[in-house]
């Protein structure tokens, strides 16, 4: 007789415990399909504010969303637009000049993004600081955008690096795509500083290796070299404080990793200049 009761009070009561353990928050998309929509109207949602807010502003500075819509891609551009909307401040801000001030252009990959508004910080008052509208990637990447990169202004020193996104790339071939950047750069008429490429660690999926990073900072420095192009050794800087700076099994940096980065790099723009 017990077990009857008991069969007929589990009978009632866990279909409606399991109804109600299943049902999912409010607005939740229950398939692939309804989160695709949800995804899709919120991308709306931020590119109608995104192009709203670009309507509104100076010519200038719309013609520079323009660049970053061209060359930010699929990953980085939707970041931007979020960021724009919202009010906060990122490496590729509009800069408007002083025009008592030198003008420096960074050029490199996501590192370099990090760094940038620390550079920039750094600097304030005394340089106008600008970024490459891209993450620039590997030398073949330079070799096609560089002309959209230096846009039409007049530079006073170019600081920039090429190398983890090369690390794959042969090095005869990364030597000789770095001559034909520097021979452009070196038009411009611009002060010029190499900066190191930062360590990359023995990552346990292996999409990184140490070895090749050294090997290509080494192939840089013999170019930089012959060039007489200053050297912002990054590598060497922030190697005694990858433990406390440098994110678990990435290349890239934490928050005062990336301070520490500027820093050095506001360094070196500043003797560089003098």
């Amino acid at each position: 007789m017990k077990l009857l009761i008991a069969s007929v009070i589990l009978a009632i009561h866990v279909p409606s415990f399991a109804q109600t353990s299943i049902n999912p928050p409010k607005g939740e998309p229950t398939n692939a399909a309804e989160a695709a929509a949800q995804k899709a109207k919120a991308d709306a949602v931020v590119e109608e504010r995104y192009q709203a807010l670009v309507a509104k502003l100076p010519p200038d500075q719309q013609a520079w969303e323009r660049v970053l819509q061209d060359q930010l891609g699929g990953f980085y551009l939707p970041i931007h637009k979020r960021e724009k909307i919202a009010g906060r401040s990122s490496a590729w801000d509009f800069v408007q000049d002083d025009p008592k001030l030198p003008r420096v252009l960074l050029i490199g990959d996501s590192v370099s993004r990090g760094y940038t508004q620390a550079v920039r910080k750094a600097l304030a008052g005394k340089v106008n600081v600008h970024r490459a509208p891209a993450n620039c990637g590997p030398t073949a990447s330079g070799l096609k955008n560089i002309e959209v990169w230096l846009g039409d202004g007049k530079w006073d020193l170019i600081h920039f690096n090429f190398g983890i996104h090369d690390r794959n790339t042969p090095i005869a071939d990364y030597q000789q795509r770095l001559e034909q950047l520097i021979e452009r750069l070196k038009k411009t008429g611009a002060k010029l500083v190499w900066a190191s490429s930062t360590p990359c660690p023995d990552t346990k999926n292996g999409q990184y290796k140490s070895a090749p990073i050294l090997e290509r900072n080494a192939a840089a420095a013999e170019v930089m070299k012959q060039h007489g192009i200053a050297i912002d050794d990054l590598f060497t800087a922030i190697t005694p404080h990858l433990a406390s700076m440098q994110n678990p099994d990435d290349v890239h940096f934490n928050a005062q990793g990336y301070d520490f980065l500027g820093q050095t790099v506001a360094q070196a723009i500043t003797a560089a200049l003098k």
